[in-house]
């Protein structure tokens, strides 16, 4: 059994400004994103990931659970910094799927949005700055499941 982070949740928002669904696993596409997303086919912005320690964080500065859908990111693993580093790459999937795994490549912080006053609870942005992640894009296609490990994250 490998000693890596893990994937805990998944979550998908089909529309703008639409309540996240959870999943059990998503499919990305390359170039693309996560399909059934609303940021399918954007440019860059294909995934989002979090780190279930910076919720905590999060909920200790705001007093209150944050709930991993309510931050509106795609993916939280369990243990681990996520990079925001442009360029760092993160490989999510199970090694014994390797033409499954997916490699998503850093393009900037994920800034908390005013959304997140609402979906979160007030002084939420403030709470979760500097601790919501990361979006990355897709530079491989494949499924990612809750359970799957999750190398590339700082402290790995």
């Amino acid at each position: 059994m490998s000693d890596l982070p893990v994937v805990t949740a998944l979550h998908l928002a089909p529309r703008h400004h639409a309540p996240t669904e959870q999943v059990d696993e998503i499919v990305v596409e390359a170039g693309r994103g996560v399909v059934g997303d609303r940021y399918h086919g954007s440019r860059h912005r294909h995934v989002s990931v979090q780190s279930a320690p910076s919720l905590t964080e999060a909920a200790v500065v705001l007093g209150a659970l944050v709930e991993p859908g309510a931050t509106r990111r795609t993916v939280t693993v369990s243990d681990g910094r996520v990079p925001t580093e442009p360029g760092a790459l993160l490989r999510l999937g199970d090694p014994a799927r390797p033409d499954e795994q997916v490699v998503l490549e850093v393009v900037r912080v994920a800034a908390p949005c005013a959304l997140m006053e609402t979906s979160v609870g007030p002084g939420a942005k403030a709470a979760l700055r500097r601790r919501a992640g990361s979006v990355l894009r897709a530079l491989t296609s494949g499924t990612v499941r809750v359970g799957d490990p999750v190398e590339g994250l700082l402290g790995d």
